[in-house]
């Protein structure tokens, strides 16, 4: 099996998914929450769905993170890379648990993760497909410097997607540092957004 790296961020650390981690993705995949990535599913599928997310790591050799805080190492969300048969390209994918919405867990771990997939496993780019209906991961994928790309072949033709920065641009330090300059507000004991959650 591969040895799925890990990685650490101000108030994360990102890991390889594990059995244990299992009841709060199928909480959540059984709700609501997922109705963008093909849920609410049943027992049957949120299973099949997650012994895909680990499987996905030794046929590709890349995958999903699951997201834990750092304080309590209680599971947020998960992050990654996403490939399965028949996506015309790589893609970079999250979700974060109901609960856990609004805290700018989904900007930091994502923005960790494409670094990561982007240096270590030398990709050159990569898009996100999303329901045009999921406007917080519309908005989401528009702070990570992703543009939505009219020209890319969709999954089905009912996504639309967004083209992610490549590393050069992310070198430039504009978007970078915006993006590092968010996620340390969202780390600052004394911020409280306001508003509806975007991520």
């Amino acid at each position: 099996m591969i040895q799925i790296p890990e990685i650490k961020t101000r108030r994360l650390i990102l890991r390889g998914p594990e059995p244990e981690d299992y009841p709060d993705f199928k909480a959540t995949f059984s709700s609501y929450r997922s109705r963008f990535m093909g849920g609410p599913l049943n027992k049957y599928e949120a299973w099949m769905l997650y012994a895909a997310e680990i499987g996905h790591w030794d046929i590709r050799g890349y995958g999903m993170w699951m997201i834990h805080h750092k304080d309590d190492d209680r599971t947020l969300g998960m992050a990654g890379g996403w490939s399965p048969a028949g996506w015309p390209e790589r893609e970079i994918a999250w979700i974060i648990w109901p609960g856990e919405a609004g805290q700018g867990f989904a900007l930091e771990a994502t923005h960790a993760a494409r670094r990561h997939l982007y240096e270590a496993f030398a990709w050159e780019g990569a898009v996100s497909y999303i329901d045009p209906k999921n406007l917080d991961s519309i908005r989401l994928a528009e702070r990570l410097g992703a543009v939505k790309d009219t020209q890319a072949a969709t999954i089905d033709g009912n996504d639309a997607v967004y083209r992610h920065p490549s590393p050069e641009r992310l070198k430039s330090g504009q978007l970078a540092d915006g993006i590092e300059m968010e996620i340390s507000q969202y780390s600052n004991p004394i911020f409280s957004p306001k508003g509806m959650p975007v991520d």
